[in-house]
């Protein structure tokens, strides 16, 4: 989201704080919790990027500054989050092993292969990087020549990896409201431009996973101006040549959350479906880092 905007919605909401101390509208069904994260650390924040394990006891959350955290996950009974720790933030580095230059840190999808090994999306210089650990260097998969044609500042917002381990990515923006959006797919060494979702409203991707269903979910928001954020959450079926099966799992009121921007796609100990969504505070005063969590249905 462009900076300007954030701090336009800073200011309205702290206008608007002021005349009203109206309740918050209800969450939608599924809701688990939301956790209100805080660390003592100047790097803290702007998270983009969020992957948890298999329990869901642990993550990594990365920074769209080419940042990096990870940490352990304490749940009450209720499988609500109770506490978080957090490790200092890291530099991302580049291929030659040093931290990224200030026009290639805009990190904002992130994937966690079978390995153990991660994958990266840049918005700086759009591209897909692989890290065999995150704190060592990087290595660029090569560029999709249409990565070079995307929006400044809207380009790869989105990253998942597949059961077959092939990537997935795509921009904030299509081009045009009544264009959808295109999904580059990593797979054998080259890109596929074959695939695309459809875009509907004012909804922006920002995040994705392939839960362990094995179908893609996509996380959107709606920037609505002084009443702040929507977010909705998508599932999609892949097949070879197709997005398919579409269906809305999520949709939350204007206000409810901040800018919700990583996602995570687990299963509970109950066996339910669970989405975790981090938020970018935009390391503004006016926004919070949050975990917001919900069950989906299979």
């Amino acid at each position: 989201m462009r900076r300007r905007s954030i701090l336009a919605l800073g200011l309205g909401l702290v206008f608007l704080a002021g005349l009203q101390s109206s309740a918050s509208p209800l969450p939608p069904l599924g809701f688990v919790g939301v956790f209100d994260w805080r660390a003592d650390d100047p790097r803290f924040g702007g998270f983009s990027g969020l992957e948890l394990s298999e329990d869901g006891a642990s993550y990594v959350a990365l920074s769209d500054r080419g940042g990096f955290t990870q940490g352990k996950i304490l749940r009450d009974a209720e499988g609500r989050i109770v506490s978080m720790t957090a490790a200092r933030v890291q530099l991302l580095q580049g291929e030659d092993g040093r931290p990224l230059k200030p026009l290639q840190t805009d990190s904002e999808g992130l994937a966690l292969a079978a390995d153990g090994s991660m994958f990266v999306s840049f918005e700086g210089g759009a591209r897909v990087a692989h890290y065999a650990r995150l704190g060592g260097p990087a290595k660029n998969l090569p560029r999709a020549p249409e990565f070079a044609k995307l929006q400044v500042n809207s380009s790869l917002e989105a990253l998942a990896i597949g059961p077959d381990g092939a990537l997935y990515t795509l921009p904030e923006r299509s081009g045009h409201a009544d264009i959808p959006f295109p999904v580059y797919r990593f797979k054998n060494g080259r890109w596929d431009t074959s695939l695309s979702v459809r875009r509907d409203g004012g909804f922006l991707p920002v995040g994705a996973d392939f839960g362990p269903d094995g179908r893609y979910y996509l996380l959107e928001r709606d920037f609505r101006g002084l009443a702040g954020f929507a977010t909705r959450l998508r599932r999609f079926t892949v097949t070879p040549d197709a997005m398919t099966e579409e269906t809305t799992m999520l949709e939350t009121p204007t206000g409810l959350y901040d800018n919700l921007e990583g996602l995570s796609i687990w299963r509970d100990p109950q066996g339910h479906l669970r989405a975790s969504m981090v938020s970018d505070d935009n390391f503004a005063f006016f926004l919070r880092t949050q975990l917001v969590e919900y069950r989906l249905p299979d």
